[in-house]
């Protein structure tokens, strides 16, 4: 539940210790009502009582507090927090116990204004173009323009220069993709159906406060990229750009043989071009580039050569050269890029992991592992988008690249695609197409590991040099003990870690010209709440339905790194807790705290940690598909209703009943350390 400015501004009740002196403290000096904390914020201010001496400007140390699972309706149907933190300053003084709060940006279906002062729907779907509205006409009565309920990948940043007319404060931008659109008003499904959107929204930053207000919605046509395919989370560039992803890649060979993949392709492609076959599944599965410009506007470019396949996110590492990548996949794989110029993502190679498990099998900590890296190939962006045309534009379409069997057949590798085996050659002389076009595939034949259920976000702790990975669920590959991975199967997941090294060779024995390269990869430990790993725990349902611990991560997803604060952001996208929650992990005392829960039945997305910006700090996180659960108890009809009323209006979807309302916010009140 948001709280109100009143609700920052509490009562002197926290006791320190500085020297000898015990000095009472009150909150207000720890928090603006509105949002983060300026570092200079805090310079002047004292204490409770006119005697109290001045609290030092600079901060050193935060530490989470983390709040309970919300127990009542009220706060289950919101984005809701009542965690705190403890605010440690420079000579010794810690303010205990400030309280968090969530702060809401805007919702999907605003009407926001565009650069031209017209009314804009906040994630609307258009067509290519970014200005015809793809309309809903499956309810007679109904008509409306078509908007997302799934936000995901978000991008908090800042322009030199910018143009944005009627801001007051700091001009700032925050640029969102939505990831599909669950159903539409007569309940049918509309998964990866439709072209999707992403937006650049236009802030205006408080100068006193820091809260974020938007004033401007800018839809970002992608024409000259084919559209964009089910982006899911997303990055941003360390040259300032934000980073998208194509998720669950279309099967091209499936389009081959029938028309279709997934079931949907063919409505894709009616949505975004008027024709069942216009679209060209080779265009999809890729990373597109959004660069803002001043004016909030934006441009869209894909690039080709970081491998097809069901990324859930791409993380770059300080040498701006080398892009480590998750594979949000039953059977994915681990991938890494290492481009051949700082700062541009054109051109490069590709490499695909291998993993040697040194626990114990059937480990139940979800193992432990070295890692050594297959050469995939090395290629530019423009020469692999040509590939995918060309090759489309032939009558055999993907069986120019590859030919796939269902059974035993001698010539052909026996590989699990999305978990189904199928037996695969690639055709003669195709090996760099099928190595950035049928990635997975490929991998899979040259002997890399593809065997992770649900590897999806990554991110980056620099100066331990360590490299974190959210593994949403470990099972079937993972468990079988028929590959290279032999665990314990954990519905719940767990979080990875890999050391990162320099000196690296691929198994060809050739050097890899990264000083960044995963070389293990196992669960770290967690101290707090309980003694054991980073990792989810499975249970018999409770009274709300919940089948993992509640004290407990499930099924993890975003991973953001603070690089001040040293601590790991954690949101999940869980189907096994009744409200999936925003953890923070500190790495250096392996405590792990709840502090942000999103509705009921939705999942969190887009988190980014923005350690300083313009002297505030934010973390980001929104939600998408409220109300989505089946599970049931005699008090969740309440719960669900509360759900719909806030985050309405509501979509039938099969037996269930969605709300058709996301929201990109942020977590409010924590300030800039240093």
């Amino acid at each position: 539940m948001k709280k109100s400015n009143q609700a920052l501004v509490t009562q002197c009740s926290e006791t320190t210790n500085i020297g000898s002196q015990n000095v009472n403290l009150s909150r207000r000096m720890a928090l603006k009502a509105g949002a983060g904390v300026a570092a200079t914020s805090l310079f002047g201010l004292t204490a409770c009582g006119s005697s109290s001496p001045a609290l030092p400007s600079k901060v050193t140390k935060v530490t989470f507090n983390g709040m309970a699972n919300p127990g009542s309706d009220a706060n289950r149907s919101l984005v809701f927090t009542n965690a705190t933190i403890d605010i440690t300053y420079e000579n010794g003084t810690v303010t205990k116990a400030s309280p968090l709060s969530y702060k809401t940006i805007y919702r999907t279906g605003d009407v926001l204004k565009d650069p031209n002062g017209n009314n804009i729907l906040a994630g609307g779907y258009f067509k290519p173009d970014g200005v015809t509205p793809i309309l809903d006409l499956s309810v007679a009565g109904k008509e409306e323009q078509m908007y997302s309920d799934a936000v995901d990948g978000t991008s908090l940043l800042k322009l030199a220069n910018s143009t944005v007319p009627g801001i007051t404060g700091n001009p700032l931008f925050v640029v969102t993709q939505f990831e599909y659109k669950s159903a539409n008003n007569a309940g049918s499904s509309m998964y990866g159906q439709l072209p999707a959107p992403i937006a650049v929204v236009a802030l205006d930053q408080n100068k006193t406060t820091g809260e974020l207000v938007a004033k401007q919605y800018f839809n970002v046509p992608t024409e000259d990229v084919h559209g964009v395919w089910i982006p899911c989370a997303g990055s941003i560039s360390p040259w300032n750009t934000h980073l998208s992803s194509e998720e669950y890649e279309p099967d091209a060979w499936a389009v081959t043989r029938t028309g279709d993949s997934g079931g949907y392709f063919k409505s894709f492609s009616m949505n975004t071009f008027g024709s069942e076959t216009a679209a060209n599944p080779y265009h999809y599965g890729h990373v597109p580039e959004v660069t803002v410009k001043p004016d909030g506007t934006a441009t869209i470019r894909k690039h080709y050569c970081l491998g097809r396949f069901s990324r859930e996110l791409v993380e770059i590492m300080p040498d701006n050269r080398t892009v480590l990548m998750g594979d949000d996949y039953v059977g994915g794989g681990l991938f890494m890029f290492v481009a051949d110029v700082a700062n541009v993502l054109s051109s490069g190679t590709l490499y695909a992991a291998k993993l040697t498990q040194t626990s114990a099998a059937q480990s139940t900590d979800g193992g432990a592992f070295t890692v050594t890296w297959i050469k995939l190939g090395s290629a530019n962006s423009q020469e692999i988008e040509a590939l995918a045309n060309s090759v489309w534009s032939d009558p055999n379409k993907a069986g120019v690249i590859i030919d796939v069997v269902g059974t035993a057949t001698a010539g052909y590798t026996q590989i699990a695609l999305d978990g189904v085996v199928e037996y695969t050659k690639i055709q003669t002389g195709k090996e760099k197409a099928a190595a950035f076009l049928e990635t997975h595939r490929y991998a899979g034949i040259q002997g890399a590991t593809m065997e992770f259920t649900k590897l999806e976000g990554v991110a980056l702790n620099a100066k331990d040099k360590v490299a974190y990975f959210a593994m949403s669920r470990i099972e079937k590959t993972m468990q079988d003990g028929a590959g290279d991975i032999n665990v314990k199967k954990v519905l719940s997941g767990g979080v990875y870690a890999a050391d990162l090294k320099d000196g690296q060779k691929d198994t060809a024995n050739n050097a890899i010209n990264s000083a960044w390269v995963p070389t293990t990869f196992a669960i770290p430990d967690v101290a707090v709440p309980y003694v054991g790993k980073l990792l989810g725990e499975d249970m018999t349902a409770d009274a709300d339905g919940n089948t993992s611990k509640v004290d407990k991560i499930s099924c993890p997803d975003n991973v953001k790194f603070s690089a001040a604060m040293r601590t790991l952001f954690i949101g999940e996208d869980s189907g096994y807790h009744l409200n999936n929650y925003v953890w923070a992990y500190n790495v250096d005392t392996k405590t792990l705290s709840r502090v942000l829960s999103v509705p009921a039945g939705a999942e969190c997305t887009g988190l980014q940690a923005v350690d300083n910006l313009n002297g505030y700090c934010y973390v980001m996180s929104g939600f998408q598909h409220a109300a989505d659960w089946t599970f049931k108890t005699p008090s969740q009809d309440a719960l669900k209703a509360a759900v719909l009323e806030n985050f309405g209006p509501s979509t039938p979807y099969g037996a269930k009943t969605l709300a058709k309302r996301a929201a990109v916010g942020y977590l409010s009140g924590i300030p800039v350390i240093g």
